[in-house]
């Protein structure tokens, strides 16, 4: 018969291992579980060491005797190195309450400078500008002089010139891009640099010509080095650009890009994946379509572009190489 002492040291290892396990199960949640068991354990821990002879003493033999049954045995000490509880085991004795949130798992962190991608649900529409009545068609001149010299966001720092948009106030096609380059922000004027003249022919080539339809942007400012705009800026810019699209109210919107769409889809689909699918912003319809800068770095891609503007054409009653 083994000592009662070497199974009291047995019992205390096991005792602090499951201590340590709960000290765990309290840093995730099961803080209630650490009380019971731990009270539990001090109890069995407790009656066997009452059980145990003072220590010298001699522990008594076994007494000579026909094997009890099983169910008259002395009750049975608990097996040493007990394997750690798993919490689900544990659970059903925890209180009625909600769940604490694990530490061990921290949120993921937002991505930074990738429009819409943290939230799960899109952001609501911005509201009209002072002055402006929802459903209301405000002039375009409002609009500018409500923009003034604008201080909103960060890019007025290194801008030379607001560039607000040009074309026909009254134009059914809109094509809205990004943000304006170097030789925009040196003008005022959007889409004038080499970007700018590859729309231009693109728009000759659906059968327009510049003076007939709208040319603007998601922010009115440059980005410093042309980089992306981010999200606090297209925020800040995005009520001006609604309001234009409100006093145009163009039949049809062309996004040039993915911040054009997203912004305006309130969507953070790939640009790859939105392209070439009419889509609708607030009624109107919208065509999503790759950038000029980027086909101009991607030639290869010329291709789809035109696939999506003939799509925009025959909105228009217009065939590849027919003129107004």
């Amino acid at each position: 018969m083994s000592d009662p002492r070497d199974s009291a040291e047995e019992l205390d290892e096991a005792v602090e291992d499951l201590r340590r396990h709960l000290l765990w199960q309290e840093e995730t949640g099961g803080r209630a579980l650490l009380v019971d068991a731990a009270k539990l354990s001090a109890e069995r821990s407790a009656s066997l060491r009452a059980m145990m002879p003072p220590r010298g003493a001699k522990a008594p033999a076994a007494p000579e005797s026909p094997a009890a049954p099983e169910s008259a045995a002395a009750p049975e000490a608990p097996a040493p190195h007990p394997a750690p509880m798993p919490a689900r085991s544990l659970a059903p004795e925890a209180p009625a309450r909600a769940p604490a949130a694990s530490r061990a798992e921290p949120p993921a962190a937002a991505s930074k400078g990738m429009l819409f991608d943290v939230p799960q649900q899109a952001p609501p529409y911005p509201g009209p500008l002072p002055g402006v009545v929802e459903g209301q068609r405000p002039m375009l001149d409002e609009i500018r002089r409500e923009l003034g010299d604008c201080r909103r966001c960060k890019l007025c720092t290194g801008r030379k010139n607001i560039v607000f948009g040009v074309g026909n106030p009254r134009a059914e096609l809109v094509f809205v891009g990004e943000g304006p380059g170097e030789q925009e922000d040196l003008q005022g004027v959007p889409f004038v640099g080499p970007a700018g003249e590859l729309l231009t022919k693109m728009i000759q080539a659906m059968g327009f010509s510049r003076d007939q339809v709208y040319i603007c942007n998601v922010v009115k400012c440059r980005p410093p080095g042309n980089r992306n705009p981010e999200p606090d800026e297209i925020t800040a810019c995005e009520p001006f650009l609604r309001s234009q699209l409100l006093a145009l109210q163009p039949k049809v919107i062309v996004a040039l890009g993915k911040f054009a769409a997203q912004t305006l889809l309130r969507d953070s689909t790939p640009i790859t994946r939105l392209r070439g699918q009419w889509r609708e912003y607030q009624g109107v319809k919208l065509m999503p379509t790759f950038h000029p800068a980027y086909l101009l770095r991607s030639p290869a891609e010329k291709k789809k572009a035109w696939e999506d503007l003939q799509q925009v054409m025959k909105i228009f009653g217009k065939q590849p190489g027919s003129r107004t």
